[in-house]
């Protein structure tokens, strides 16, 4: 199957997000208090490493995290509070899901991925 450029732009875009979500959740599970919160965010971290595979097996690109939400969201969490960065969070997820939403119709697999990212949206709204 053919990828357009447009489609690639989209596939390597999400495949990056996926592997700074990985960094970032784990950051967040190492800064958070609560250890529910703690195990969700580990629980995050993993699947989104799945997802950053899926995406690898699209674009054939193995590609680097981008470190600075790792670096930025523990902080966040210190001066913001839960209450306000958690919204936050999962509006990143939900957004997620329209991105993935063209290339979902064409990649059976991005479909799950992106089924995810709502559920996981809805995770990090339910800690609070």
């Amino acid at each position: 199957m053919s990828v357009s450029n447009e489609e690639m732009k989209v596939l390597l875009k999400s495949q990056q997000g996926e592997l700074s979500a990985v960094l970032m959740y784990k950051a967040l599970a190492d800064a958070v208090k609560d250890p529910k919160d703690r195990e969700i965010f580990l629980q995050l971290a993993a699947e989104e490493g799945h997802h950053a595979a899926v995406f690898k097996k699209l674009t054939g690109q193995t590609l680097e995290p981008k470190k600075t939400l790792s670096v930025v969201l523990p902080l966040l969490y210190k001066g913001l509070g839960r209450k306000r960065l958690y919204p936050i969070i999962a509006k990143g997820e939900y957004k997620a899901v329209n991105t993935y939403a063209p290339v979902a119709e064409r990649f059976a697999s991005v479909e799950s991925v992106k089924n995810d990212e709502k559920r996981h949206g809805d995770m990090v709204m339910a800690l609070l």
